[in-house]
């Protein structure tokens, strides 16, 4: 079990401001988390799941698609044949 101090000083080295309202839930979540990893320490090791590898892509279909014209009509804005999008940076 973890104490309120131990969350904070965790906190600390992590670079994490908690307030005096948040360390409550976080300790509690803390301890939440840890009570899981003693669940999974229980699981005897072994070989692991084994599963077939199988390829599950499938063949690409041609289907028919919008006219350019059409698209670049419901464009916000187009240029040369191509929509022209907003600058990024």
């Amino acid at each position: 079990m973890v104490s309120e101090e131990e969350v904070l000083r965790i906190a600390e080295l992590a670079d994490i401001g908690i307030g005096k309202e948040e360390l409550p839930p976080f300790t509690r979540d803390f301890n939440a988390i840890l009570d899981y990893f003693a669940v999974l320490d229980r699981v005897p090791a072994g070989e692991g799941w084994k599963a077939e590898i199988a390829n599950v892509l499938r063949e690409d279909e041609v289907t028919p698609s919008l006219p350019r014209e059409e698209v670049l009509a419901l464009a916000d804005a187009a240029e040369d044949g191509y929509i022209r999008a907003p600058r990024v940076m």
